[in-house]
C-alpha cells in the first residue's frame, strides 16, 4: 500500500489527504504532514484571473479575522500555482491561521487531482478540501463553494473531539522498564560529562543533514558510552518492551539506534515541537521510538500526539512510552526542573537493509542552523 506522500488521486471523504513538501514565503520546504492535529482547509486557487480565486482569498481572510483559523483548532492554506498571485491583492501569509503554498510546478495540485496535465489544453479545476486532525478528508467542493466549507467548519466540534469521542493515541505505556538504580546511573553519567546541544534531521536536495533551531527543539544529549550500561538497556528492552511490542504491534525489534541520555532543562526552555521521526532518507528505517523517563520532580515535559487529541503522556521514572515513528508527536516545554530520558529507536532486519541503502544520503557534518 502506498504511503500518503505518494498517492496521486482526487481524495473524497474518508480518504487520507496526500502529504507533500512545498515552499511558503517563510519556509522553502514546508512539511504539510506537520500540521496534523487541527482542522485544515486547503484552497486550490487556480488562475489568478478566475473570479472564484479572489473571492476565496477574501473568504479566507474574513474567516481568519473572525478567529476561525487560529492554528490551534484550525488552519487554512491557499495553494497558488499562478505567479500572478504575487501581485497586490493576491494571497499572503497571515500568521497565525493562513499560509500560502507556492505550487509553481503544479506538483501539489496534480497530486490532489485538481490539475490534469494530460488534458489539452491543461485542465485545472479549482477546488477546496476540508480535512480532519488526522489529515483525512471531511468534505470537498469546487472553489466557488469555499464559504460553505467554512460554514461546515464552524459547526464542527473542537478538533480534539472530531471523532465524536476521545481517541487515545496508538501507543504503549509501560511502567517498570528500568529500575531506580539504573535510572540514577544513567543520570549520573550525564551529569559527569554534560550534554551537547541536540539537533534534528532534515532533508536538503536529497541529503539528510543535522540542523539546529532552538525555536523547534531545545535539548542537550550525552552519549551512553559505558558498554555495561548499553548492555543493561538492551536487556531491559528485550525482556520488558519487545514482548509487549509483539503483542500490540506484531513487530519484533532486533536493532537499536543510539544510546543517549537527553535532558530537557527548564532554564533553557527545553522542548521539541511536533515532528515525525522518519521523514528523511537517513531516518526512514526507524520503526518505533521509545521514551523512557529517568526522573520525576519536573513540571511540563509531557509527550503529546496532536493527531489524537489533547491527552498528554508522562510515564513514571523507569517507565516507557513506545510509538510508531510515523506518528506526529511533541515534547512539551519543561516549565520547572529538568527532565532526563533515554530515547532509543527500534527497528528490525528489513529496516536495517533500508538503513544501509540510505547511508549515502547522510551528510557527516556539524549541525547547521536553520
Amino acid at each position: 500500500m502506498a504511503p500518503p506522500d505518494t498517492i496521486a488521486f482526487r481524495p473524497t471523504p474518508g480518504d487520507p489527504a496526500p502529504w507533500f513538501f512545498a515552499p511558503t514565503a517563510a519556509n522553502p520546504r514546508f512539511n504539510f504532514a506537520s500540521v496534523a492535529g487541527r482542522y485544515v482547509l486547503l484552497a486550490f486557487l487556480g488562475p489568478a484571473t478566475n473570479p472564484a480565486s479572489a473571492q476565496a482569498v477574501r473568504a479566507l481572510r474574513e474567516a481568519r479575522a473572525e478567529g476561525v483559523f487560529n492554528d490551534l483548532n484550525a488552519s487554512a492554506f491557499a495553494i497558488s500555482m499562478d505567479p500572478a498571485d504575487a501581485a497586490e491583492g493576491g494571497p499572503r501569509d497571515q500568521i497565525p491561521g493562513l499560509r500560502v503554498f507556492l505550487d509553481r510546478d503544479g506538483a501539489v495540485s496534480e497530486r490532489y487531482g485538481v490539475l490534469q496535465r494530460e488534458a489539452k489544453p491543461l485542465l485545472y479545476r479549482p477546488a477546496a478540501f476540508l480535512l480532519d486532525p488526522l489529515l483525512r478528508v471531511i468534505a470537498s467542493a469546487p472553489l466557488a463553494q469555499l464559504p460553505e466549507l467554512i460554514g461546515l467548519l464552524r459547526r464542527l466540534p473542537p478538533a480534539g473531539e472530531h471523532a465524536g469521542q476521545e481517541v487515545p493515541a496508538p501507543v504503549l505505556v509501560l511502567p517498570r522498564v528500568l529500575e531506580p538504580a539504573l535510572c540514577q546511573a544513567l543520570i549520573d553519567g550525564y551529569e559527569a560529562n554534560g550534554g551537547a546541544e541536540s539537533g534534528f534531521m532534515v532533508e536538503r536536495d536529497g541529503r539528510t543533514i543535522g540542523a539546529l533551531n532552538p525555536a523547534h527543539k531545545r535539548r542537550r544529549d550525552a552519549d551512553i558510552e559505558d558498554p555495561e550500561l548499553q548492555a543493561a538497556l538492551r536487556a531491559r528492552i528485550a525482556r520488558r518492551i519487545a514482548p509487549e511490542m509483539r503483542k500490540a504491534f506484531q513487530f519484533d525489534p532486533t536493532r537499536i539506534e543510539r544510546y543517549i541520555v537527553a535532558c530537557y532543562d527548564s532554564a533553557e526552555g527545553g522542548h521539541f515541537r511536533a515532528h515525525r521521526d522518519n521523514t528523511t532518507p537517513g531516518t526512514a528505517h526507524r520503526r518505533f521510538a521509545v521514551t523512557i523517563n529517568l526522573n520525576d520532580g519536573f513540571e511540563g515535559g509531557e509527550l503529546w500526539f496532536p493527531e489524537f487529541g489533547p491527552r498528554r503522556y508522562r510515564p513514571p521514572p523507569g517507565g516507557a512510552v513506545v510509538f510508531s515513528c510515523s506518528l506526529l508527536h511533541e515534547a512539551t516545554p519543561v516549565r520547572a526542573g529538568r527532565r532526563y530520558a533515554t530515547l532509543p529507536f527500534l527497528y528490525d532486519d528489513a529496516a536495517a537493509r533500508l538503513r544501509e541503502a540510505n547511508q549515502g544520503s547522510l551528510v557527516e557534518a556539524a549541525a547547521a542552523e536553520v
